[in-house]
């Protein structure tokens, strides 16, 4: 089990996970995507600012890592994202891109799709906050209308240590300090970071993960919410 500063109390995780896509349909699934050098849009407009529009497929940190070397600091995905779990693979994988980029301080340009509420449970508050959200939980809801408005750099982020791994969490306001050292879990998070068949992880390590908000699925594939500590974007004592 993880140990919390805080009792947490969501219940998130199925017994038994809906059936999954496979590993390689999961990483075979491309998202279209235009990059640019500079947050500004009109900037983009200037020779050898935009990287153009790229279809990309495989294992987003390193790709992400890449792009951020080569000078990409804007990024637009032009199909909307769907969040709730019964959604198709694509929506988890541009999901997972998105928690990347937010790592890489790489600002997205997004449109959210929500109906069933989830978008309103600050699951997913500590990614980089769509345009907009789309469907029945729409921009009226005050807790979609938060996301933006509270959203910072290292809302939600994890650092390994030597066999450990440290959660700090400010999605519900104050900060939830999670530490996970169980040799199970953190096998499992190592899977998670690009996302796995539910089935592949231990029903008692999807609980705990689950448990503590710290695991997404879509198409029956699981996925690590926090985004990973690159670098401190603000002193210790702020994050």
């Amino acid at each position: 089990m993880p140990s919390s500063s805080a009792d947490v109390t969501t219940q998130l995780s199925p017994s038994s996970p809906p059936r999954s896509t496979g590993p390689t349909d999961w990483t075979r699934c491309a998202i279209e995507i235009e990059l640019s050098r500079d947050y500004l849009p009109d900037a983009a407009q200037v020779s050898g600012m935009s990287f153009g529009t790229r279809r990309i497929t495989g294992a987003w940190r390193p790709l992400v890592a890449e792009l951020h070397r080569a000078g990409v600091r804007h990024a637009r995905l032009p199909d909307p994202v769907d969040l709730c779990p019964d959604t198709g693979a694509a929506a988890g994988r541009a999901l997972v891109l998105i928690r990347e980029l937010t790592a890489r301080a790489v600002a997205v340009d997004w449109v959210a799709r929500c109906h069933d509420g989830c978008a309103g449970q600050g699951l997913f508050d500590h990614l980089y906050p769509p345009d907009r959200v789309d469907g029945a939980a729409g921009a009226g809801d005050p807790a979609i209308r938060g996301w933006r408005d509270s959203f910072f750099l290292g809302k939600c982020v994890f650092r390994r240590g030597p066999g450990f791994v440290e959660v700090r969490d400010r999605r519900a306001g104050a900060l939830e300090l999670i530490t996970i050292d169980e040799p199970e879990h953190l096998a499992a998070i190592g899977q998670l970071l690009e996302g796995v068949p539910a089935r592949q992880v231990p029903a008692p390590v999807r609980r705990d993960l689950a448990d503590a908000r710290l695991i997404a699925a879509q198409a029956g594939q699981l996925w690590w919410l926090p985004t990973p500590a690159y670098r401190w974007p603000f002193p210790a004592l702020a994050v």
